[in-house]
């Protein structure tokens, strides 16, 4: 890992607004449709994917468990007047702040979720630890990012 960090840079954290506006616009350019609902979950598994692989969080926003499995609010606040529907691309220069390492990965991120429903996303994440140990009804709980890179780091391997 020290090797890809002197290779490509230290990666700096991004706003969650700025790495959701990427994932749109990307989504959009590879025909792909994302809702607020999905956008929710690829976030999630974007973070979990920096904090294993990277050692660090991707964006700085705390990720909280919802009804709906993982949120962050700033981002589902900013898009839920799209309701369940598409969200269409936010602007033609998403992802300019955001270096190519990191597109990369968001990317490769983006396309394995693109293979799952926003509602099998949420069955998945309902059935992992870090949503399951943090989520009570009625209450709105961060779920932390030590207990996201534990959880993730049993399959990195």
């Amino acid at each position: 890992m020290l090797q890809c960090m002197k290779k490509y840079g230290a990666k700096h954290m991004y706003s969650a607004l700025k790495v959701a506006e990427y994932i749109i616009g990307y989504c959009n350019e590879k025909k792909k449709t994302i809702s607020n609902l999905k956008l929710q979950k690829v976030l999630y598994f974007v973070q979990a994917q920096f904090l294993v692989n990277h050692g660090q969080a991707c964006f700085e926003e705390e990720i909280e468990a919802w009804d709906f499995g993982p949120v962050v609010p700033s981002v589902y606040h900013k898009y839920k007047i799209f309701g369940s529907t598409f969200i269409p691309i936010p602007s033609n220069t998403f992802g300019i702040d955001i270096n190519d390492y990191d597109k990369s990965d968001i990317n490769a991120m983006v396309d394995a979720c693109s293979e799952y429903s926003a509602t099998e996303l949420v069955n998945i994440t309902h059935n992992q630890d870090p949503w399951k140990k943090t989520y009570r009804q009625y209450e709105r709980k961060v779920i932390s990012n030590e207990l996201i890179r534990e959880f993730f780091s049993k399959y990195s391997k």
